[in-house]
């Protein structure tokens, strides 16, 4: 750093040492400063702003950037002393793991190892390709929103044209003064449209993620499992313990609880705590629960994951889930709490709705998704009407490996067959008769799956009128003995 300081005091008294101290190899040199592996399989990430400019000083650990991936944004510091020179994305570009992010010149006799080969061959060549087509193709919009000489940005603003509304037909897409005449020309005999138009911006990181994660879970066989849970004895404990947390000051929400009763139960069925290895058609048995929770961040969908919930007790469930939901909720959320997980809890019911089809998470087997909770009518052992609080609980697994009914279901043709029925367990309910008096009935939820590809829904919905007719007045079955 001290040449720099003497080389900085010479260009300002002199601008022709600067080219001297500046071709001198032996006092300085350009290092290409590469964007190192940060882990857990990354192989690229978006460039979310940036931390310096061309001509900027920087030191050991100083801010680059920050970047952001699929499982968090990360702060890039930087490994030398010396000065910026070239920025090698703007924001928002993809960046990839072992490519430049950034030129600095750098004092020789820093001896700084040269960057090596083998961190650049860790992107494939068409990898590469693809993520710079897909650059320049997202840039066209960049360059019409700058390239303008004055005299076009003057008619543009007479004519309460924007910029960045108008394709360019100059070279790098540059606006010429024609593509202003005729942006007006077409805007003229455009028919009259309201004040709402239809806006076009590019995915954030993590819709892309969702997108990936989603399509590639719609190709799971899942089966959906649901059933109502009575929680009034759960919503009692929580009432009776309430004194003590608040003297402990510790809040408490009805998830840790369930968090615990899931991790009991995955002991019990391990399967559905396992992961399917096509490769080698076999079933990995984890030997931890590591239960994600789906939170609503600001940024988006996040699915961090508690370690170890079949080590830890129901309060150290309930500080951990906080700790999650908190630092998810800020964007503080480390690639670690987002790691690892082996089962999947969505709380949608602490936003709304009753019942909900939850998405596999792969490569996870097994996810389920809790609705409201409500205050019910139901039927006690001895036939007494009390008020119930319920929760409806839909559960997705892995069909390839794992099967079970349940109350309500969605299950999953076998081919060649077309249609297939599930039936739930059956139910003692508060119905009305005819008469508008309340009885005690017993109810049977069915589910019916058909092929869509020649069976319409209004056909399954005639068949299940009739076959509903002779069940429910089986005296008319008499008729096809």
């Amino acid at each position: 750093m001290t040449l720099h300081l003497i080389k900085q005091c010479a260009v300002s008294l002199c601008p022709q040492v600067s080219r001297t101290f500046h071709s001198s190899s032996e006092l300085y040199k350009v290092v290409q400063y590469k964007l190192s592996d940060i882990g857990e399989g990354i192989r690229e990430v978006t460039v979310k702003g940036w931390c310096v400019k061309p001509e900027d000083t920087v030191a050991q650990f100083d801010d680059i950037c920050e970047v952001e991936s699929d499982k968090a944004t990360v702060t890039i510091t930087s490994r030398y002393d010396g000065r910026v020179t070239k920025l090698y994305h703007a924001v928002g570009d993809i960046a990839l793991v072992g490519h430049p992010l950034v030129d600095i010149d750098v004092e020789e006799a820093e001896g700084m190892p040269e960057p090596t080969q083998e961190v650049d061959k860790a992107v494939p060549e068409e990898d590469v390709k693809v993520v710079k087509e897909a650059s320049v193709a997202e840039g066209d919009e960049t360059w019409n929103k700058s390239l303008a000489t004055p005299a076009v940005r003057r008619i543009a603003m007479e004519n309460k044209v924007s910029i960045k509304d108008v394709r360019g037909s100059g070279k790098h897409g540059r606006v010429m003064k024609e593509d202003i005449l005729e942006y007006l020309k077409n805007k003229h005999h455009q028919l009259p449209v309201g004040k709402s138009q239809d806006r076009t911006e590019p995915m954030s990181t993590l819709q892309k993620v969702m997108t990936k994660t989603m399509t590639k879970s719609q190709s799971i066989p899942s089966f959906l499992y649901c059933d109502e849970v009575d929680m009034s004895k759960l919503v009692q404990l929580k009432k009776e313990i309430k004194p003590y947390l608040e003297k402990k000051g510790i809040k408490m929400s009805y998830l840790p609880f369930i968090l615990k009763a899931l991790s009991m139960s995955l002991l019990e069925y391990p399967i559905l705590n396992s992961t399917v290895d096509e490769s080698s058609q076999t079933i990995i048995y984890k030997g931890v629960h590591n239960i994600g929770i789906a939170v609503d961040s600001p940024s988006g969908l996040l699915v961090p994951n508690i370690k170890n919930v079949q080590n830890l007790s129901i309060l150290q469930i309930a500080k951990e889930a906080s700790r999650l939901q908190e630092v998810a909720i800020k964007g503080n959320i480390s690639p670690g709490d987002l790691a690892g997980g082996t089962f999947t809890v969505s709380n949608v019911g602490s936003v709304g709705g009753t019942y909900a089809r939850p998405m596999i998470l792969p490569p996870e087997v097994s996810i389920v998704a809790l609705g409201k909770i409500q205050t019910l009518p139901r039927y006690d052992h001895l036939g007494n009407l009390y008020p119930a609080n319920t929760l409806n609980a839909s559960h997705s697994a892995d069909h390839r490996i794992i099967d079970g009914p349940g109350t309500y279901a969605r299950p999953r043709i076998l081919p060649p067959e077309v249609s297939i029925v599930a039936l739930g367990k059956i139910q003692t309910l508060p119905r009305y008769d005819h008469l508008g008096n309340l009885y005690p009935a017993n109810t049977l939820n069915a589910s019916h799956s058909a092929d869509h590809r020649i069976i319409d829904g209004a056909t399954v919905a005639r068949f299940t009128n009739l076959w509903k007719s002779y069940v429910e007045n089986p005296t008319l079955l008499m008729l096809g003995l």
